[in-house]
């Protein structure tokens, strides 16, 4: 378990939803040649691992991540949930702001993968609010390729959230997951946003 302050931000118990932040994105990508997916936050490697499980051979992940504190406990004390993951040729990891990935880049991603908080409002880090406001959904929808995905990962559902990424010019689905994965537990969101 990862914890900020009393606040837990991940647990391997719970990444059934991770999971599907990946494999619903490639769902919506299938048959690309050569997909590029923007993966924001590393967390214990489950939304990267289910990636590499999805995507073809020719696929490029770029994985951005905050703290070098995660990306050096990927390698170090988590090395048992990352496996061999950060060492696919297909990954590039840049321990750096997903924020600076998206503003700097047009037309790059055929997918781009946010689950750096704990929803739409920047509960860890402030900053991460512009990922989620109205210049970070803009600047998301320029990074993607025509008919990319922006996936939003979060613990609860945001109707507010849900029309202004309509507004940055989406199409826009609210998919709940099981946070285990399986039949019971609690539901996660995961917002499904279609480059129009």
């Amino acid at each position: 378990m990862i914890l900020f302050g009393r606040n837990e931000l991940m647990s391997s118990r719970l990444r059934g939803s991770e999971e599907a932040l990946a494999t619903l994105a490639w769902e919506s990508l299938k048959g690309r040649a050569r997909p590029h997916m923007l993966v924001g936050g590393l967390g214990m490697g489950f939304t990267l691992r289910a990636a590499l499980a999805a995507l073809p051979a020719d696929a490029e992940i770029t994985v951005g991540e905050l703290v070098p504190k995660i990306v050096e406990w990927a390698r170090g004390p988590l090395a048992h949930l990352f496996r061999d993951s950060l060492d696919d040729p297909r990954v590039e990891i840049a321990v750096r702001d997903v924020w600076e990935l998206i503003a700097g880049s047009r037309a790059t991603y055929d997918a781009i993968l946010l689950d750096v908080d704990n929803g739409p409002d920047g509960l860890i880090h402030a900053a991460n609010d512009r990922l989620y406001g109205d210049q970070g959904l803009r600047a998301a929808h320029a990074a993607l390729r025509p008919g990319g995905v922006l996936a939003i990962w979060s613990a609860y559902p945001d109707k507010a959230f849900t029309e202004r990424v309509r507004r940055a010019g989406f199409r826009v689905e609210e998919v709940k997951v099981r946070a285990t994965g399986g039949r019971k537990g609690a539901h996660h969101v995961i917002w499904m946003a279609m480059r129009r």
